[in-house]
């Protein structure tokens, strides 16, 4: 109902985008991650191609993103005329291999964009002092990591930038939307001319002084986040730390429950990390369980278990084929990816949901 409120308020209003609401929720919103400024935009994607804009990526340049990780986060810099470099993957954490992104870096390459995967913090320590040592940024894509932590430090706040999403299916939602995180006053003013057709003037402040006249000073697009998404986010934000802790209580209750089950590995949690458990990723490992990964995925499904996979590696799809060249060497994304299967997982998921889950699971193993 709180949602429905907000959403009916920001409908009462005089400005339906650029408005009040939107300002507000980035406000709330940095203050939520610990940085100076949040620029609110329509998605991720956006996001995380706006900071590479307001970084200055272009034609030439190289990017360290991982591997095991959804299409946006190198998308972005290929829109950016920038060539994405794929490194492998740590495999307890599923998170960019801080080893493997030492041998990606060439004369070329001008940053590196982390995940968070699944909502696990990378080592950010190690990454920050390999770019501080080669004088690269650090993108944080936080797409699955809103509330998680880095010792005291919220993701999103650790990089050069950080980048939110507010997808239906993420820790919290706008339905479409995403956010960027910096304490860099030139990225988030960048950032913000941008997101707009790069116009001088708002509409807003073009009425409030009188004067109709804008310029356009770059290449901008149309990346707003509108006032009744803002309104939700202003909401859903107030609930983050509920719905979290109800996020790891389920988690919690899966992994002790399948800890006994042969041949499936629960998620590996790091020291000094908070999981944030946008999802629940356990590996089955076929030798033991006694099925493989698609064969325990069709059962499951087959008795009305909603599951995915989290995510095909990037040099495994036919696109980005031409951008492995001779670093085409993935080991561990390889090994795991055909053995990740993620669970059903969100706030207000029963325990009962969650023992049908896994009695179905242990079945499937009695009779393979």
């Amino acid at each position: 109902m709180n949602d429905k409120r907000a959403v009916l308020s920001a409908l009462s209003q005089r400005w339906l985008t650029g408005g009040p609401k939107t300002l507000r929720f980035e406000q709330s919103f940095a203050a939520q991650i610990g940085v100076k400024y949040a620029i609110a935009v329509n998605s991720c994607t956006s996001a995380l191609h706006l900071a590479m804009r307001a970084l200055n990526v272009g034609p030439g340049d190289e990017i360290i993103v991982p591997t095991l990780t959804f299409v946006a986060t190198a998308n972005a810099a290929i829109l950016c005329g920038a060539k994405p470099v794929l490194a492998d993957v740590d495999e307890r954490t599923l998170c960019i291999s801080a080893k493997d992104i030492l041998p990606k870096i060439s004369a070329r390459t001008k940053g590196i964009v982390v995940v968070h995967y699944a909502g696990q913090p990378c080592d950010m320590d190690e990454i920050l002092s390999i770019a501080k040592k080669k004088k690269l940024f650090v993108v944080e894509d936080c797409a699955h990591s809103l509330g998680a932590k880095y010792g005291r430090h919220e993701t999103g706040s650790l990089g050069t930038a950080g980048c939110f999403s507010f997808y239906p299916t993420k820790n919290i939602t706008t339905l479409e939307g995403g956010m960027i995180t910096t304490d860099n006053s030139n990225i988030a003013k960048s950032a913000m001319l941008l997101r707009n057709h790069a116009m001088s003037r708002s509409a807003q402040n073009r009425e409030s002084i009188g004067n109709w006249y804008y310029d356009v000073m770059d290449l901008g697009d149309n990346f707003r986040l509108n006032e009744i998404q803002s309104a939700l986010g202003i909401s859903q934000l107030r609930r983050l730390r509920t719905m979290n802790a109800m996020r790891a209580r389920a988690a919690r209750v899966y992994t002790k429950i399948l800890a006994s089950v042969k041949g499936i590995l629960t998620p590996y949690e790091a020291g000094k990390r908070t999981h944030a458990y946008h999802l629940y990723v356990v590996r089955v490992l076929k030798d033991e369980f006694g099925l493989s990964r698609d064969e325990l995925y069709t059962r499951l499904v087959q008795r009305g278990i909603g599951l995915s996979v989290h995510y095909t590696p990037l040099h495994r799809l036919t696109f980005y084929k031409k951008f492995v060249g001779v670093h085409g060497n993935f080991p561990v994304a390889d090994k795991v990816y055909p053995e990740l299967l993620s669970l059903p997982i969100y706030p207000a998921i029963r325990m009962k949901q969650i023992e049908y889950v896994t009695e179905q699971i242990m079945k499937c193993q009695a009779s393979p």
